[in-house]
This record gives structure tokens, sequence and C-alpha cells, in this order.
């Protein structure tokens, strides 16, 4: 999944837009944009081996300012605001595409 993030441009390391294979140092800032939000994490340290999910939070930090998600809240509530189709009034491509199917016959 991140390398298909850095092949799309999704991921940035110093403002630079990074391929998969870049090295990773500590004090470096992540810029990740995922779910149309844009996180920023900071790099701590870089573990001697793999671990697991679970502790990387000790390697990093999260940076995303509270705002990002704010945004991505007002997206939410946006998306939900459209009506559903099939409900309410009939939209102008609704109405063109009933005219259509009626001139049909």
């Amino acid at each position: 999944m991140a390398t298909e993030a850095c092949k799309k441009g999704h991921v940035e390391i110093n403002g630079q837009t990074v391929k998969p294979s870049r090295e990773v140092y500590p004090a470096d800032k992540i810029g990740l944009r995922k779910n149309q939000i844009n996180y920023e994490l900071t790099v701590l340290d870089i573990p001697a081996s793999r671990v697991g999910a679970k502790l990387t939070d000790i390697y990093r930090k999260d940076t995303t300012p509270p705002e990002a998600f704010e945004s991505a809240e007002l997206l939410k509530y946006a998306k939900d605001h459209y009506r559903k189709k099939g409900t309410g009034r009939p939209t102008k491509k609704d109405r063109r595409d009933i005219d259509d199917y009626l001139d049909d016959e």
C-alpha cells in the first residue's frame, strides 16, 4: 500500500514527492494524503530491526493539524446533504432523461 501511495504522489518527505525506495532518517517530516486528509508525521528514530504495527508510535510523532480532521468531518456532512437517488424532486438531468424516454415512444 505504501509503494502504491508513493507512486501516485501521495507521499512527501521534507516537502518533496518521493519514490518507494527513499531512505527515511530521524527528524524527517513525512506528508501523507490518505482518505482526503493530509497527515503530517515526524520521524523520531529508526528501529534497529522490524517491529510490529503497535510499536510504530514509539518511532514517529503525529503532527497533523486538527483543521485537517475538521475539514474531513465537514466533507462527510456535505456528502450526506445531497439527496439520495429516487427521492425528492427530479433534477434537470432526470427531467431530460424522462423527456428522452417519452419521446422515444
